[in-house]
């Protein structure tokens, strides 16, 4: 009787099971998506089809259609699996200030994106021109809090965080600031991006006065007023109406 009740349950939960969390379902899931990215990359996003990546894989437009029913799908798991990489490799943050940990965070970011180079200067009029499918749209926001959170979490945890506010603040500015970096990566045209590396020397060179600005109360006003407003403007943020006052 208990067997047969065990069997019962087994069958229960494999028909409930959610399509693509068995191994073959995940095995085939990575393929289509792998083919997906590599067709974005070489194609370009616009020229790129699903009937394209279903003929490549050599699979049905239907089972396509059962994990990436379109394009933006594909997109966003993109966001998510870049992000996940991202967000595991810079917990390894070291101690220092808040200037060092920026850095650091910047360049595991360039690290982890740079195998995905081609697919995401393929993406770009997507990435920042695309308010369904590009980094701020609402279905990308799991995965853009949690590259900010690596930002954010530098500047707190530094050892020279400022206060609370004004540190959760910079944090989401610096974000902004590595996508700028990134923007910039991407059409970088130069040998091997050297005007990349270039531009990253330059940054940290300028740090410490960036540092000593901010005992500038009139700099930390700025501060917080500027992430006043790209939190309502790019991150629909309805919490932010206005600036707050800054710590003294």
């Amino acid at each position: 009787m208990r067997d047969s009740e065990n069997q019962k349950v087994s069958d229960e939960r494999r028909r409930g099971r959610p399509r693509g969390r068995t191994a073959q379902g995940a095995e085939t899931r990575r393929r289509l998506y792998d083919v997906a990215i590599g067709l974005i990359a070489s194609r370009g996003y616009e020229a790129t089809t699903l009937r394209d990546v279903a003929r490549e894989a050599g699979v049905s437009v239907g089972l396509l259609y059962r994990y990436f029913p379109s394009k933006r799908a594909v997109v966003l798991a993109l966001y998510d699996d870049l992000s996940a990489k991202y967000a595991s490799q810079a917990v390894q943050m070291p101690a220092g200030r808040w200037s060092d940990r920026f850095f650091h965070a910047l360049r595991a970011s360039l690290e982890v994106l740079g195998p995905h180079r081609n697919t995401l200067a393929a993406l770009i009029p997507v990435l920042v021109g695309d308010a369904r499918e590009g980094l701020f749209a609402r279905g990308a926001a799991f995965s853009r809090f949690r590259v900010q959170k690596v930002f954010a979490e530098a500047v707190i945890g530094a050892l020279d965080a400022p206060q609370p506010g004004l540190a959760e603040a910079m944090g989401r500015l610096l974000y902004l600031v590595h996508l700028a970096v990134i923007l910039w990566w991407l059409l970088d045209k130069s040998p091997a991006q050297r005007a990349t590396e270039a531009l990253l020397r330059a940054l940290e060179r300028a740090a410490p006065m960036a540092v000593l600005t901010l005992r500038l109360r009139g700099i930390r006003t700025f501060i917080v007023a500027a992430d006043a407003a790209f939190r309502e403007a790019l991150f629909d943020d309805r919490a932010a109406q206005g600036p707050a006052e800054p710590p003294g």
